[in-house]
């Protein structure tokens, strides 16, 4: 799964690495939490990039309460065709949702260790995101969760699951508003690159969502 992310990458990198003008300004952010808002770039109609905030826990349409998106986070790249609270939104509502690295906890010493897992080069990742937008007697809230897939070889010391990341050749085809069958997406939930990729066990100061400082992503030892 994904429970935490890391944005430090700034606003002028993100319309760069995306091919996306107008991003809001965002703060460097180094304990992204479940409930927040968080920055994702969708394709409008026209096939141009924008750029804008959601809440990160997707609330189906249906929902009663919007509670629901608290549980839905993540959505499992396999059963997420065909899961209702996620199938429409991932044959019409996909997104691309910018990251600097994610953290995932391994079980060791019957505790949880939390490791920072980014790109060697420092380049921005894109986690594969769905959206949907819920109304209700407040207004219209817009919220998205992030696939998942099963973990490359370096993520499996830690988790056996870790987000779909994108290359930037693949970000087309994912935004694409006419590519809407479930055979026409899989090619793109392999695991990312290991060798792209490299983890830092970082201490527990990460594992309290209010903590949100450099302090976060501190290496062990």
């Amino acid at each position: 799964m994904c429970g935490r992310f890391v944005l430090t990458t700034t606003a002028d990198q993100i319309q760069q690495s995306f091919d996306v003008n107008d991003v809001p300004f965002i703060a460097a952010r180094y304990n992204i939490a479940p409930t927040q808002d968080v920055l994702v770039i969708r394709q409008n109609g026209g096939g141009s990039r924008y750029a804008g905030m959601l809440r990160w826990g997707l609330i189906p349409p249906w929902a009663k309460d919007p509670a629901i998106g608290n549980k839905m986070i993540n959505a499992r790249s396999e059963t997420a065709h065909e899961k209702p609270s996620f199938r429409n939104s991932i044959r019409y509502r996909r997104c691309l949702i910018p990251a600097s690295g994610f953290i995932e906890w391994s079980q060791e010493n019957g505790g949880k260790q939390p490791w920072y897992i980014h790109r060697k080069d420092g380049d921005p990742l894109a986690f594969a995101g769905i959206w949907d937008s819920w109304k209700g007697a407040e207004g219209t809230t817009e919220s998205c969760s992030i696939l998942t897939t099963t973990a490359n070889a370096l993520v499996a010391k830690i988790h056996d699951r870790m987000p779909v990341i994108l290359s930037a050749s693949e970000y087309e085809q994912w935004l694409d508003r006419q590519i809407t069958e479930a055979k026409q997406l899989e090619v793109l939930y392999a695991p990312f690159p290991s060798d792209l990729l490299q983890a830092i066990p970082i201490t527990t100061h990460i594992n309290n969502p209010r903590h949100d400082s450099p302090d976060c992503l501190e290496p062990l030892n």
